[in-house]
């Protein structure tokens, strides 16, 4: 098994940390020009995305809920420990390039969202499907790559997701409490198998309270930090900016230089939105929404949510905490779990750590549903059989008990292969695709120009490539719902 795990760790190592990497700030590139930044251009509807968006999606997620889905599983540990990590890596200067990436990951969120809503189908039960196995097998007439990625991405989320985050939640609530492995695996199966045995409707309904509600509340204590200390506030922004380009010496960190702080960030950055991995395309192809490009605008405003905001908070909480508990290129690699609580817990008082261990298990138990409705998505695109569906949710279940249980370093590092892969499917089919996309999003501009409410209908429409899926966008929106 060890010599299993450093194989799979140098693949891990050299996937992500230089073609993926590439590969994935190529592709916001391509994206931010081929539809003339659209991040940029339509910043106000993105802001305003969420506005009307809970309406009911019948038997399908509604729009809101898709969204709270998506944020589910950008919002979670990694916003607290990868931001932490790349601050000890990077220095401060990594988090400014983690806003860079953040902004040509709106624009890969929304094509990939969009393509999801318009090459979606007609589940059985009469909800939507959607995401990267459908768009494949659909635009690019490649059923059995899109059974690839299906399968690619069920088992990495599906099943390693749900044992890698129960450790999590083992470790915050041992840390905390010394609440045995038992207790955990107890807690998280009371919690995760109501939820995952209810299918995807059920997930959304979770999702759509506990995760704004998550992210909403780490940000009002961040904020109030940043308002009771306005000069170390200052000074850390400050810090952010010098970091960046090498303005100030002493602001490195581990590894040193620029450079450095541009890859950890950038890394960061990256695998904190999810932008082009095609996670928040599943939740988004299964949404009843009136136009595809509404439910593109809300999932690029989720990489908003995630990295300019919650990770941000992260880093100035950090930051603002000072040399008591991060130095840069000081502070080792192995403080990176327990941080962002250290600085907390300074700033506001040691009474903080247990409500930060429960915080840090509402974002795994969030991340472990909103990653198995993208398992459910793919499971949905290979077979129908409710036996096998069934079969999916209750080994998710076990796989949460017994994730509390040991460490699982060669599981995670298999799902992040597996992801990896998936992820360079998704994204050469998003760029062979993107006509699909542009088609869209011309179609809810040219409506917008004369003053009506967005409805889309891709049968016999102009501006696409061809037709859609039979059964879906034949009739206005209002009848699909």
């Amino acid at each position: 098994m060890p010599a299993l795990n450093d194989i799979l760790t140098q693949v891990s190592d050299s996937l992500y940390s230089t073609f993926l990497v590439w590969l994935l700030i190529g592709a916001g590139l391509y994206f931010t020009i081929r539809t003339r930044g659209v991040q940029l251009r339509h910043s106000i509807p993105i802001a305003g995305s969420m506005v009307g968006s809970r309406a009911s999606g019948g038997r399908s997620l509604s729009s809101f809920q898709a969204f709270a889905v998506g944020l589910a599983c950008r919002v979670g540990t990694g916003n607290i420990v990868g931001v932490a990590l790349a601050l000890i890596l990077g220095g401060p200067g990594a988090i400014l390039w983690m806003w860079v990436v953040a902004l040509l990951g709106t624009a890969t969120a929304f094509t990939e969202s969009t393509l999801a809503q318009v090459l979606k189908v007609r589940h059985r039960d009469g909800s939507f499907r959607g995401g990267p196995p459908y768009y494949i097998a659909k635009g690019l007439r490649l059923p059995w790559l899109g059974a690839v990625f299906a399968v690619f991405f069920l088992v990495a989320n599906g099943l390693s997701m749900p044992l890698v985050q129960s450790n999590a939640v083992a470790g915050a609530l041992g840390a905390a409490g010394a609440i045995p492995a038992w207790g955990s695996a107890l807690i998280v199966v009371a919690l995760t198998a109501p939820v995952l045995l209810g299918g995807l409707k059920a997930i959304g309904r979770v999702a759509e309270i506990l995760a704004p509600l998550m992210a909403a509340a780490y940000l009002l204590a961040v904020l109030g930090i940043v308002v009771t200390h306005p000069a170390a506030s200052w000074q850390a922004l400050t810090s952010i900016i010098e970091g960046a380009f090498g303005l100030r010496s002493g602001l490195a960190g581990l590894a040193g230089g620029v450079v450095q702080a541009i890859l950890n960030g950038v890394r960061r950055g990256l695998f904190s939105n999810e932008a082009g991995l095609g996670g928040a395309a599943c939740a988004s192809g299964s949404a009843a929404v009136r136009h595809p490009v509404q439910q593109g605008f809300i999932q690029a405003l989720g990489v908003v949510i995630d990295t300019i905001l919650v990770c941000t908070a992260t880093a100035l909480a950090i930051l603002i905490a000072g040399d008591a508990v991060y130095t840069p290129g000081v502070t080792g690699k192995d403080a990176a779990g327990s941080l962002t609580q250290d600085a907390i817990a300074l700033l506001v008082g040691e009474w903080t750590r247990w409500p930060m261990a429960i915080l840090i298990v509402v974002l795994a138990y969030t991340t472990i549903i909103g990653a198995f409705s993208y398992a459910q998505v793919c499971l949905d695109y290979l077979t129908e059989n409710r036996w096998v569906s069934k079969a999916l949710q209750c080994a998710a279940v076990a796989c949460a008990a017994l994730g509390a249980f040991q460490a699982l370093t060669t599981v995670w590092t298999l799902a992040d292969i597996l992801l990896g892969v998936g992820a360079i499917i998704n994204l050469v089919a998003l760029v062979a695709l993107i006509g699909w996309v542009l088609g869209a999003l011309r179609d809810w501009e040219a409506q917008r120009r004369q003053g009506v409410e967005p409805v889309f209908i891709g049968h016999g429409n102009p501006l696409l490539p061809g037709d859609t899926n039979d059964g879906v966008w034949e009739a206005a929106p209002s009848a699909q719902a």
